[in-house]
């Protein structure tokens, strides 16, 4: 039975199917873990995996220099190879790459309290769905409850970061000098909304991989609430 619970209060409750959960919650009591602790531990593991992911994409090279790099999309593409036979556009597409991921690592701060606000929202009905379902179950649930709202907070914050990097005017000046070309399909020069999505999409994606991480690793006693309710092992 410790086995069982410790597996549980240690997030890696994978395999268990839902009538031993429900066991496992109905007794947690008989070895001091309340239903409000393994609440509690959730949230606070969750917390620290969020924290420490967006920590990494809002740092200098947080997007540009990881997995996450922000590429041109594929339209784009035939902006920069059209260009780059024109002077003063010969580097045009390591520039705005550059710009892009400055941007999404600027705007990725916001990201967090939003984040932490969803978790706290989180009742113990939600926690034992996380726990009984796919590995990814929280940050499903994450994204189920705040990307619109990430979005509504990224979408600005991009736009104004592109501004400060100096993207959507180097963008647009790029487009609309590509857009002069006799015979070419005209492109839009507006990349704030993809930079956006791409930005959440490497938010969740690195959310992902900590919540992954946080049913596995058994030594992430970071927190007073964590070390007494993961000490059940070594009783």
């Amino acid at each position: 039975m410790k086995k069982i619970i410790l597996v549980l209060i240690t997030i890696s409750l994978i395999s268990c199917d839902a009538a031993t959960l429900q066991k496992v919650l109905d007794n947690a009591g008989n070895v001091a873990v309340t239903n409000t602790d393994i609440s509690n531990a959730l949230k606070q593991a969750l917390n620290k995996g969020i924290e420490s992911g967006v920590d990494y994409l809002a740092k200098t090279d947080g997007f540009y220099k990881s997995p996450y790099k922000i590429l041109l999309p594929d339209d784009a593409q035939k902006v920069v190879e059209k260009l780059r036979v024109i002077p003063g556009f010969d580097k045009v597409e390591n520039e705005i790459t550059l710009k892009l991921n400055r941007a999404a690592e600027d705007a990725v701060k916001r990201a967090k309290p939003i984040f932490v606000d969803a978790i706290k929202q989180m009742t113990f009905n939600d926690v034992k769905n996380i726990l009984m379902g796919e590995k990814n179950a929280a940050t499903q649930y994450l994204h189920r409850t705040t990307y619109n709202k990430l979005y509504d907070e990224f979408h600005p914050v991009i736009l104004e970061s592109l501004n400060k990097f100096g993207a959507v005017d180097y963008w647009a000046e790029a487009v609309n000098t590509y857009n002069s070309i006799p015979f070419i399909k005209k492109m839009n020069p507006r990349i704030d909304d993809y930079v956006t999505q791409k930005a959440l999409e490497g938010v969740f994606d690195m959310v992902e991989k900590k919540e992954l991480d946080i049913r596995t690793n058994i030594r992430a006693r970071t927190t007073d609430l964590l070390r007494r309710v993961f000490s059940l092992q070594d009783k």
